[in-house]
């Protein structure tokens, strides 16, 4: 597996998927065609689910992405729930800036559906 790293625009998030077992995403994810946008990062994961490192790493760091960006961000979350059953470590930090309620819960709505351990990190 390659790391694969793209840098953020006006639309999308800076994501990092390094095979070491590091995912981060960060920034606006409002992008024009959310599945295109999406598709290279979810065939990613799947093939770094199915040969994980013991110690998986995600830090999720948007400051605002729509509906259709959600939906990818809990699928992404989805698989990498899988590593757990598998008995690797998957640890998922979900920062917000102080006062933004809406991301805050959002990330909080992914803990409860997907039953997952999720940090809470508040910025300034």
């Amino acid at each position: 597996m390659e790391t694969i790293t793209l840098e953020s625009t006006k639309k999308t998030p800076q994501v990092m998927l390094d095979p070491a077992g590091k995912i981060r995403m960060g920034g606006r994810s409002i992008p024009e065609d959310a599945s295109k946008f999406f598709d290279t990062i979810l065939n990613w994961i799947l093939e770094y689910v199915a040969s994980p490192q013991d110690l998986t790493i995600v830090d999720i760091e948007l400051e605002y992405f729509n509906s259709a960006s959600a939906k990818f961000v809990m699928q992404i979350l989805r698989e990498l729930s899988e590593l757990i059953h598998k008995g690797k470590e998957l640890k998922v930090n979900w920062y917000y800036e102080e006062g933004d309620d809406d991301i805050l819960e959002r990330g909080e709505y992914y803990a409860s559906i997907l039953e997952m351990d999720i940090n809470f990190i508040e910025t300034e």
